[in-house]
């Protein structure tokens, strides 16, 4: 383990064991076992990045509070009125919840916005240090609409990658004819931007090499699901 530095490579190295057990089990041995504990996996990412996370401090708190309701409330009403996705429901996989609504949903949109919010504010980061030597620092609503948009694209790159294989999985499924509403892509969008915007203005410490790190494992597991199961 000496080749593990920090904590960053440690809970990285914890995550790619955990979904390459899961990902073996689910395709090679007892599928129903693995799937089953999916809320268990979430629970231990989302303690990584608690783990990884540099100060945890109010605005980190609160970030993490708005990912929670806003991602939870958007899905009570997703699943009540089909207006916001499209008619879907969840399955028993992701364990207990409200109005149909597993409560590790919530937990969920913390861990794709904030590995999404992180993956954006370091390239941004990497961008700015270039055009700074060039033309001088980007203007601040240059790295608002960037970290908005580009974190709100990717959220939805990410649940395109993630749909097919969530069906699957029995995460959830899509209602009628089982196709996936283009309009769910549109609200991910919406719903996803607002997020980033609170992501962008509260002030924490985002840079999380580790929630880099985690979206890349997470799309790869989903890809690969999709692909073989």
């Amino acid at each position: 383990m000496k080749f593990l530095k920090n904590k960053y490579q440690v809970a990285t190295a914890i995550a790619v064991l955990f979904h390459i057990i899961g990902l073996v089990g689910i395709l090679f041995f007892d599928a129903p076992f693995f799937i089953s504990i999916t809320p268990l996996n979430l629970l231990l990412m989302f303690v990584l990045i608690l783990y990884t996370q540099d100060k945890i401090n109010l605005p980190f708190l609160l970030f993490m509070g708005v990912c929670f309701v806003v991602g939870f409330a958007a899905e009570v009403a997703g699943t009540s009125t089909g207006l916001l996705f499209g008619q879907y429901a969840y399955g028993k996989t992701l364990g207990s919840g409200f109005k149909n609504v597993p409560f590790v949903i919530g937990i969920n949109w913390f861990v794709i916005m904030y590995c999404c919010g992180a993956t954006v504010h370091l390239l941004l980061e990497k961008i700015s240090a270039k055009l700074t030597q060039i033309t001088g620092a980007p203007a601040p609503a240059i790295r608002f609409f960037s970290i908005m948009s580009d974190g709100a694209m990717l959220a939805v790159f990410f649940d395109w990658v993630m749909e097919p294989a969530a069906v699957k999985l029995g995460y959830w499924q899509w209602l009628g004819t089982g196709e996936i509403p283009t309009y769910n892509y549109l609200t991910w969008f919406i719903i996803s931007a607002l997020i980033m915007t609170v992501f962008h203005c509260l002030n924490f410490n985002k840079k999380n090499i580790f929630a880099v790190n985690l979206l890349m494992i997470m799309m790869m597991f989903f890809m690969l699901i999709r692909t073989f199961l």
